[in-house]
């Protein structure tokens, strides 16, 4: 499943005195099976343009379409299509508010009507892939996990719906460095197992270790969109985006400032650890 934007432009409180443009003409598109992330100082429009991708907000211009269908169009099942595209807001514990865990997962398969059987085994799949114990934690209240067992139940009941496209804003915001590891994990996983997975993040070093594409947003325009090793590349424009790049490109930039002969593109720590043992097994300085 694809999502593509065609020049599209939100205003917020257009013809008020109020008014803010978060997104400027902005046109991209989203192929299945990648794993984009969505990066840009705060206020750039990275959220405003997540909450486009299932139709959550409408383009003051432009178009949305999800697998070639306009998502705003006049005669589109918009239920149907904002189902194949799951959306997880920065910290979705909030919105935890159901007596059990499992309850909690289910609510969206039982407002879409499924037979019970099937309700169930959507809430064993989706704990399973958020790695909560199903005996462990289905009966139990969501608040009282902890933070992490919290974010990972949230994300369960948007897994639950089985979107084919998950987009998830700061998922690892204010959690701790297990916490956080135990969901990139997570997503990783998902993203092998097939779900196209977009996520919002200020942290270089989580995207260059998880996307397939980065996009670069500033003030509500695309500035950069590549690979992550094309993006990192551009170190001039990511600086003055404010975002600078991970710190494995920034040490590898360090070393060859002072003579070590390594290539320019290094961006991951396992490249720059195989970089230099490759340079000490030829005997050369590093």
């Amino acid at each position: 499943m694809s999502i593509e934007l065609r020049n599209v432009t939100h205003t917020y409180s257009a013809g008020s005195a109020f008014q803010s443009t978060a997104l400027r003409d902005v046109s991209l598109k989203i192929e299945d099976g990648e794993f984009v992330a969505l990066v840009g100082h705060t206020g750039c429009g990275k959220s405003t343009l997540v909450q486009h991708l299932n139709g959550l907000l409408k383009p003051t211009s432009g178009q949305v379409l999800v697998d070639g269908e306009d998502l705003n169009g006049a005669n589109v099942n918009r239920r149907e299509l904002r189902q194949r595209v799951g959306l997880v807001f920065q910290y979705p514990e909030y919105q935890l508010f159901e007596e059990t865990v499992a309850k909690d997962i289910a609510f969206g398969p039982r407002n879409q009507g499924l037979p019970e059987d099937e309700i169930d085994a959507r809430v064993r799949r989706a704990m399973a892939h958020v790695h909560l114990d199903y005996g462990k934690y289905a009966g139990r209240s969501p608040f009282e996990l902890s933070g992490g067992q919290m974010r990972r139940a949230a994300i369960a009941g948007v897994l639950a719906m089985e979107p084919s496209t998950l987009i998830l804003d700061e998922p690892t915001a204010g959690l701790d460095p297990h916490g956080r590891d135990r969901i990139l994990g997570m997503l990783q996983e998902l993203h092998r197992d097939g779900t196209t997975i977009v996520m919002v993040s200020h942290s270089m070093d989580d995207v260059a270790k998880l996307a397939t594409r980065v996009i670069v947003m500033d003030t509500g325009t695309v500035l950069l969109s590549g690979t992550p090793r094309e993006v990192f590349a551009q170190r001039e424009a990511m600086d003055k985006a404010g975002l600078g790049v991970p710190a494995a490109a920034r040490l590898c930039a360090a070393l060859r400032e002072r003579g070590v002969k390594l290539p320019s593109e290094l961006y991951t720590p396992d490249e720059l650890r195989e970089a230099i043992l490759r340079l000490w097994k030829e005997g050369q300085p590093c």
